[in-house]
């Protein structure tokens, strides 16, 4: 069986949708920080990387595009990945719990 060697081998993607990016083990550039509910690693986005809007767990507002932020996810857990803007991100353990009242409840 012979080569043909005028044609390129096209290289097969895994069918992922947009959402969905791979994740691999820790790079260079990624930290490891250990908090109370875990273990994370946490990436630093630049603003010229980030191409679509997000939304912060943090604050609860949009992350434009092209906003530096930070992604952190649990370990060994991917589906926990989130992305924060970056003071969200370093004030998050001194956030209280978000109390919400219906709008005849008494505020004291």
């Amino acid at each position: 069986m012979a080569v043909n060697p005028g044609k390129k081998k096209s290289a097969k993607k895994s069918p992922r949708t947009n959402d969905e990016r791979e994740i691999t083990a820790p790079k260079n550039h990624d930290v490891i920080e250990e908090h109370g509910d875990g273990i994370y690693v946490i990436r630093k986005i630049t603003g010229s990387s980030s191409n679509k809007p997000y939304r912060c767990p943090g604050c609860d507002q949009i992350i434009p595009m092209a906003t530096p932020h930070t992604v952190a996810w649990l370990e060994h857990d991917v589906e926990t990945r989130r992305h924060w803007h970056n003071m969200c991100w370093s004030k998050r353990s001194q956030r209280q719990p978000k109390i919400e009242r219906t709008r005849n409840a008494p505020r004291y």
